[in-house]
């Protein structure tokens, strides 16, 4: 099934290519695709808005093929649950990944470690060619360092570490995150949910 990915992040791309490899899903993206202004209210409504943007956009170009869209987002114990669905704005929009980190790890330093739980959690949206709503979650709980730890994945990987393994998502290969991770749980649940 030709699926387009409502994304101009690649790294994102890549990622959910490969944790869909092997399914029924083939994964692109649309170089015209325009990023609706997403609201702060949930990662569902956030995910259907962008898989229902990029459908309206392909359908005026002529294309009907399925859409998959996807809003994730880390939540800290320290911070009552922030920045949730703001994770993506988190220290201002135009904040650098390097500074946006340097904040929330300075936000956690003086908490103690017993304190500093979080959870990363990502919603997929997929919208069939016949219009049909698939929405999916996965979630998984870890914890803030408070150093930058590996130079793996993108986003918050390498302050999130997952207690299990003893690591940060950073510090591990990509195939073993994706096992692991808040995104490769909800792509396993859109398989599940396709399969069913």
């Amino acid at each position: 099934m030709k699926t387009y990915l409502a994304t101009k992040n690649a790294g994102k791309l890549g990622e959910i290519r490969n944790m869909l490899a092997g399914s029924p899903i083939d994964l692109h993206t649309y170089d015209g695709y325009i990023d609706p202004v997403e609201g702060d209210d949930s990662y569902v409504a956030n995910a259907l808005l962008k898989a229902r943007a990029l459908r309206e956009q392909l359908q005026l170009a002529g294309i009907h093929d399925a859409v998959l869209a996807d809003d994730s987002g880390i939540e800290l114990d320290a911070l009552d649950g922030g920045p949730g669905v703001l994770s993506a704005r988190y220290a201002g929009e135009t904040t650098p990944w390097p500074q946006r980190l340097e904040t929330m790890m300075s936000e956690v330093r003086h908490v103690p470690e017993d304190r500093r739980g979080a959870r990363f959690i990502c919603v997929m949206a997929l919208i069939t060619p016949d219009g049909r709503e698939i929405v999916v979650e996965g979630d998984v709980r870890g914890q803030i360092t408070t150093e930058l730890r590996g130079t793996n994945g993108f986003g918050y990987d390498p302050i999130f570490y997952y207690p299990p393994i003893g690591k940060t998502f950073g510090e591990i290969p990509e195939a073993e995150k994706n096992e692991l991770s808040h995104r490769g749980r909800a792509a396993r649940a859109l398989l599940e949910a396709l399969a069913a």
